[in-house]
């Protein structure tokens, strides 16, 4: 028996031999900026690569622990800082791609590396040792560090506070078996929400993210119907890909877990650390937003009604037909063409993809003195991508900047930016520099037309290079704090305020060229764009708000309120809590949330659970600082270059507040947000 054993054990280190060798993870990469090596790269070398960066990971923990000199900041904190860069690399690959290059077989190797993931992050935040050195560094004098070591340290504190370090050890078992089986669920409905986003392109012929623009420009009221429901089914069509029971299940487990760590709920538990702090502040801010937002929004109802009857009068509409959910883009786009004489047919040709991209690349030389150049013979993980080097005024690299733009059966919906490698100062004092990448899904292509951009694709653009230029211009030391790694409610806030120059006549005139004529946009056409940037916002503003505080109902909800939903048929049980959720923040019928239960994905599997309130918090940030930029010019590059400085360049590396402050001189007035958006004059 034993012989066997050691044979067995011999075979088994030969397979992971061969496993491991030629592996790129585990390789350096001689690649043009230290871009993946995407060609080489097979499916078969992730797990492997992770199984490797974790042991490598352990062994340098090992190191720390080992270590017999008492513990400092640097031969403990900053150590574990530069840890585990083996496994980072291969998990920002593997994990980027599942969202991009999708398929059954990268599912399985997600499944099985977030599973081996959880585990290794959970015996880290677990491991009552190194606390026990990191709570030695927190606990003395913290003088003699800088402001971004000290924001580190308490990161690190934080994360074995809030990951059961003080549990007992049934409770920290219990809670591992909880984080795991949350990781799976959340990556169930992901797989369950792309297929369903397949089907809805496979029944519709075409993908999610043309909904809005198919809905504007249908005129067709029976396939706008048709559209509506199954788009705002997703997810809960009791087939196969139903996320109804994962929802609940995830919610339930959530619920433990706060509990298990001294929390009411899980959103008590979720904004501990950040800048809201308690849900009771996230319900007053998002009370105070969604009356102002349904008032408007009832005007625009009235109107839309009113081009309705025409078409009742005409007989293009049955006889007493009211406005329902599925006719709202619609007749919006018609009394916006009647309000503004605003046509999108007008402006897409002066909005091709090449030329908006030029367009943020133009406001960032602008704003804060950068230049981008395009790269060839790059390692590439899609002929749809294209790669560029981001220089600064000085002549010195900031960072590799790509863009995937249009859409793919693989691809999930929506908008992101990323990173394949983050900023940071390695062991030798080099600055790694970052290489970051926006994924959207916008209007490809044609075989007689070039991609043309709608006005909310062009926002859409400049929301996500915003979050490129924290990645790129972050200068930090540490990767924990570096570029985007700031808290939840802080981060939307340098996207959202990118979009502020999207239509400012001076950008406009730079990038809004037509395709075919290279005639720069009329002025008398970016009056009329600039003039409508307030319409619809009574629509807007409710979905957006109506969607947070759905997110905070679920997970102000304790394990006893889920167990109820839980029984019984969830269908209804899901369904009643969205109507009663609805109904008692006063959202007329015409309104439904910008995202239902079964396909939130935001808060089921990418990190903005009891977190959706981050786009409007940030909001005030945002409008609240552009306002200050308004007041000095919105082109000062005294105040570009603080705006650069106090936040792009400081990363997570000083508290949220602080920064602001610091930028602004006062505190953000939140009714910067219902200025900017037109449901309010003061």
């Amino acid at each position: 028996m034993k012989k066997t054993i050691l044979a067995l054990g011999a075979i088994a280190m030969m397979a992971a031999c061969t496993q491991t060798k030629n592996n790129p993870f585990l390789e350096e990469w001689n690649t043009p900026y230290g871009i993946p090596p995407f060609e080489k790269i097979q499916l078969t070398d992730y797990i492997p690569a992770v199984k490797a960066g974790i042991e490598e990971q352990n062994k340098e923990l090992e190191a720390i622990l080992n270590n017999q000199d008492a513990p400092t900041f640097e031969n403990t904190v900053a150590a574990y800082e530069l840890s585990g860069r083996t496994l980072a690399k291969t998990t920002a690959v593997l994990f980027n791609l599942q969202e991009t290059e999708g398929s059954d077989e990268m599912n399985k190797v997600v499944e099985e590396a977030t599973a081996l993931m959880t585990e290794h992050e959970d015996n880290i935040s677990m491991n009552k040792a190194f606390f026990e050195r990191v709570k030695a560094v927190y606990d003395a004098d913290q003088s003699g560090l800088t402001r971004e070591q000290q924001m580190v340290l308490k990161k690190l504190y934080q994360s074995f506070t809030r990951n059961g370090v003080d549990l007992e050890e049934a409770a920290q078992a219990r809670l591992k078996e909880i984080n795991q089986k949350i990781a799976a669920a959340q990556q169930k409905f992901g797989t369950n929400l792309l297929a369903e986003n397949n089907a809805f392109k496979e029944q519709f012929g075409l993908p999610v993210s043309s909904y809005t623009s198919e809905m504007t420009s249908c005129e067709d009221r029976n396939r706008r119907e048709a559209m509506f429901k199954a788009y705002s089914s997703r997810g809960n069509n009791g087939n196969e890909y139903d996320n109804k029971a994962l929802c609940l299940e995830i919610l339930k487990l959530r619920a433990e877990k706060a509990r298990l760590l001294g929390f009411d709920n899980f959103a008590a538990y979720q904004l501990d650390n950040k800048m809201a702090h308690d849900p009771a502040t996230v319900d007053a801010f998002l009370d105070r937003i969604i009356g102002p937002a349904v008032a408007k929004a009832k005007e625009e109802v009235a109107d839309m009604q009113v081009i309705m009857d025409e078409d009742i009068q005409a007989g293009k509409v049955a006889a007493g037909s009211r406005i329902e959910p599925w006719d709202w883009f619609y007749y919006a786009e018609k009394v916006r063409q009647r309000k503004y004489s605003l046509d999108e047919n007008l402006t897409k040709p002066y909005f091709r993809m090449e030329n908006v991209r030029n367009g943020i690349f133009f406001a960032a030389n602008k704003l804060y003195g950068i230049s981008v150049e395009p790269l060839k013979d790059v390692p590439l993980y899609n002929p749809a991508v294209e790669a560029f080097k981001v220089i600064d005024a000085d002549g010195s690299l900031l960072g590799i900047f790509s863009t995937d733009y249009f859409p793919r059966s693989s691809k999930r919906g929506g908008a992101w930016m990323t990173n394949f490698r983050e900023q940071y100062v390695d062991a030798q004092g080099n600055d790694v520099r970052p290489i970051v990448i926006n994924v959207c899904n916008m209007t490809a292509p044609t075989d007689s037309l070039p991609a043309l951009f709608t006005i909310d694709e062009v926002e859409t653009v400049f929301h996500e290079f915003g979050h490129a230029l924290h990645g790129l211009l972050t200068k930090c030391h540490y990767p924990s704090v570096s570029g985007t790694n700031v808290a939840r409610d802080f981060v939307e806030t340098f996207s959202q305020f990118n979009e502020n120059w999207a239509f400012q006549p001076e950008i406009l005139a730079e990038y809004a060229k037509h395709y075919e004529t290279g005639e720069v946009i009329p002025d008398s056409l970016v009056a009329k764009i600039n003039n409508a940037r307030k319409f619809n916002q009574g629509f807007m503003t409710s979905e957006l708000c109506a969607a947070s505080i759905l997110d905070m109902k679920w997970h102000e909800l304790d394990e006893e309120d889920l167990a109820k939903l839980s029984e019984g048929d969830q269908a209804a049980n899901v369904a009643e809590f969205e109507k009663n959720v609805c109904k008692e923040m006063g959202l007329i019928d015409e309104i439904i949330p910008r995202y239902r239960t079964t396909y939130f994905n935001h808060i089921f599997n990418s990190g903005y659970s009891a977190g959706y309130y981050s786009y409007l918090w940030a909001e005030v940030l945002d409008k609240d600082a552009f306002e200050y930029f308004q007041q000095q010019g919105i082109y000062n590059p005294e105040v570009a270059l603080k705006f650069r400085q106090t936040f792009l360049e400081k990363g997570g590396s000083e508290e949220p507040m602080t920064l602001y402050l610091s930028f602004r001189g006062a505190q953000p007035d939140p009714g910067a947000l219902l200025r900017a958006r037109g449901l309010t004059e003061k």
